[in-house]
């Protein structure tokens, strides 16, 4: 079952898979790749100061600047590396390289190119957070309070350092430093989301309401995530108030119809309901939506099983099984079908 615990310090720092196209290792730079983007007619103006100045770092920089702006990122680092080839004494050609790698969670390949440019610009507070992020999530807290303080040395009004000291004291245990710190996050940047959604974990752990009040606010600020509609509809269902919490995700949903996380939690609770049918409707939107949800097949197939249909719950089973090797779960659900058999 999802819930607001799930949204722990590491929340902006999971999924932390190899980003593929994102590495360290060197690379042909093609002037003409072979993609639709490089005859948009801005991309083709740069790639014509390329051809015609091939040594000329900032051409490069620039495209990849706008590559990135454009989303493709594949292209964008190419362009970076390239840049930072051609000129070893600008930062930010190295900060543009590790800024993408973490983006995309290549953790391990960001480090050296921000501690590049750390090395030749030490007062560049982007790339300081960035590693300080890194301490993070290795725990390393020393090293990142270090670089953080580093940071709020310079500029005391910097909301992002603060929200990090505040995930380091979520993760120590230390509510009180946390909130403190998120709420100097806030004060310093009122439209920081990211610390209000903390703070509304933290208070909805303590079941206290004006966790409420905090995700409301983050949604305010940044209606493009519906997450903090979700996370009010978990502190209500993890207060009991079933109906409460079903309403909050349908909002949720009309807001973003593709959120899967609020549909399968209005299955579960459906499902607690004895509305079987109901809730494995949701969990069918679920699997529509994410094909790969092994959670969701399992509880579709516990729908099935529960509405006597063993066929279909027998697939429903071996797909979650399919797709987590390990859940234990629906093994023993395909072993007791069999059984009954």
């Amino acid at each position: 079952m999802y819930s607001i615990a799930n949204f722990t310090f590491l929340s902006l720092l999971l999924s932390l898979m190899a980003f593929q196209s994102c590495s360290n290792s060197k690379r042909e730079i093609p002037t003409h790749p072979d993609s639709p983007i490089f005859k948009d007619s801005a991309v083709v103006v740069l790639t014509r100061k390329i051809e015609a100045s091939p040594q000329t770092a900032k051409y490069y920089y620039d495209r990849g600047l706008l590559l990135h702006r454009m989303q493709q990122d594949t292209f964008a680092i190419r362009d970076f590396e390239q840049a930072a080839k051609l000129d070893s004494n600008r930062a930010e050609y190295f900060s543009a390289v590790g800024d993408l790698m973490f983006e995309h969670k290549d953790l391990s390949g960001s480090l050296s190119w921000i501690q590049r440019a750390v090395q030749l610009n030490p007062n560049d507070p982007t790339a300081r957070l960035k590693i300080a992020k890194l301490f993070v999530f290795t725990k390393e807290y020393p090293k990142a309070f270090s670089e953080i303080n580093i940071v709020l040395r310079q500029n005391a009004m910097n909301s992002e350092a603060y929200f990090l000291k505040g995930l380091i004291y979520k993760d120590l245990k230390d509510s009180s430093k946390a909130i403190s710190s998120f709420q100097t996050a806030i004060q310093v940047d009122p439209s920081y989301t990211p610390a209000m959604v903390q703070l509304g974990s933290i208070f909805a752990k303590q079941r206290n309401p004006i966790a409420l009040k905090y995700f409301e606010n983050a949604f305010k600020a940044d209606t493009s995530d519906v997450f903090p509609l979700y996370a009010k509809g978990m502190y209500y269902q993890e207060k009991e108030m079933p109906e409460d919490a079903k309403n909050e995700y349908r909002i949720a949903i009309a807001h973003n119809k593709n959120y899967d996380k609020a549909y399968f939690a209005i299955g579960f609770i459906l499902m607690q309901q004895d509305s079987i049918e109901q809730a494995l409707q949701q969990f069918d939107k679920v699997t529509g939506i994410n094909p790969t949800d092994a959670k969701a097949y399992y509880n579709r197939g516990l729908c099935q099983e529960l509405l006597g249909k063993k066929a279909e719950a027998l697939l429903d089973y071996k797909q979650a099984l399919n797709f987590d090797r390990n859940y234990a779960e629906a093994e023993a659900a395909i072993k007791r079908l069999k059984n009954k058999n």
